[in-house]
């Protein structure tokens, strides 16, 4: 077990803007993710970043976009289904997406546009036949999650929100979403454009005065994912943290996906490095294991360097126990909006 830690933790490489300069130069900072490999602490991190901006006096709601949820035990507190004030943090609300309700839902949304639709075209068929074939689709529940991130969005009844993402695989597909949704509505739209164009001149029947529910779903769908994709994507609103740990594997994967993030239009806010043993705390009788661990670090925290330089924004330290309750959420914020020193 390490010895506790305190702020004077010393960095190995520099940080040419930390968190807390990153913050302050993007003070219209809305919407923080926070995302990695599964297991380099992205709700820790997510927690102490809300724990933090609350503390600077903004109203901030810290949700959970992962299926396998661990705000709560992380908080001690049930946060699950509804938005909850955090006990012992004032400004700060918590909140864990009900997966299941939210895909229920969806489900009943898909049903209801599909009755009418059939209804309207004249097609005799059943809907569940259509459902289950909406719904089978792996991505189903990425898009149900999807949708309610963005109605939290939306609602705009927070000033700042902290989103803990699932796994980075899920985590960009959740977040394309937007510009998937986008390509695929647009040829939606003009498919349906097309068909319009073509009844009207093979039918003269009444129907072709009545309003098309599909083109109207289709337009408001639209909008709303030209909406998300311009908030997503403002890198005066937005910003992906990526959170790794000094070692291989979560740092082959955060090279591959800061790309792909990139790509997409998503602003990425830093790298976060997470669990540094910091040499100056181990006694010279430390087990071999602990040696040989803090070395293997630094030989990472050299990578880190040379791969993310400028985006690395703080290096947290492995604490003597695990960060649960919000004292230990505290500590970690401060070392994750601390001025580090090299």
């Amino acid at each position: 077990m390490m010895p506790a830690q305190t702020l004077s933790l010393k960095v190995p490489i520099p940080i040419e803007k930390s968190m807390r300069a990153f913050m302050d130069e993007h003070p219209r900072m809305k919407y923080l993710f926070f995302g990695g490999k599964g297991g380099v602490g992205k709700t820790v991190m997510a927690g102490a970043a809300a724990v933090a901006m609350a503390q600077r006096g903004k109203r901030v709601l810290l949700a959970s976009t992962n299926p396998v949820h661990s705000l709560s035990s992380m908080l001690g507190q049930d946060v699950f289904g509804r938005p909850t004030p955090v006990e012992g943090v004032e400004n700060l609300w918590a909140y864990e997406i009900d997966t299941k309700e939210t895909i229920e839902r969806s489900k009943r949304d898909i049903r209801e546009k599909i009755e009418w639709f059939l209804k309207y075209a004249d097609i005799k068929g059943r809907a569940d036949e259509f459902i289950e074939s909406a719904t089978m689709n792996p991505a189903f529940e990425e898009s149900a999650m999807f949708e309610n991130m963005i109605d939290l969005m939306f609602r705009d009844e927070y000033e700042v929100y902290v989103f803990d993402t699932a796994p980075t695989a899920n985590a960009r597909r959740l977040l394309g979403m937007s510009a998937v949704y986008s390509l695929w509505v647009n040829k939606m739209v003009q498919s349906r454009k097309e068909a319009q164009q073509m009844r009207l001149r093979l039918s003269f029947s009444r129907k072709k005065e009545e309003k098309d529910p599909l083109m109207e779903y289709l337009i408001t769908f639209q909008k709303r994912i030209e909406r998300a994709k311009a908030l997503l994507t403002d890198e005066e609103l937005t910003a992906f943290f990526f959170v790794t740990l000094p070692e291989a594997l979560p740092i082959a994967v955060i090279r591959r996906f800061i790309h792909w993030f990139t790509e997409f239009g998503i602003p990425i806010g830093g790298v976060i490095v997470n669990m540094y043993i910091d040499p100056q705390s181990v006694p010279e009788d430390a087990d071999e294991f602990v040696k040989n661990r803090v070395q293997m670090q630094q030989h990472y925290m050299q990578e880190i360097h040379e791969r993310f330089g400028p985006l690395v924004r703080a290096v947290v330290p492995l604490f003597e126990t695990e960060v649960r309750g919000v004292p230990m959420l505290r500590r970690a914020a401060e070392y994750l909006f601390a001025e580090p020193q090299t």
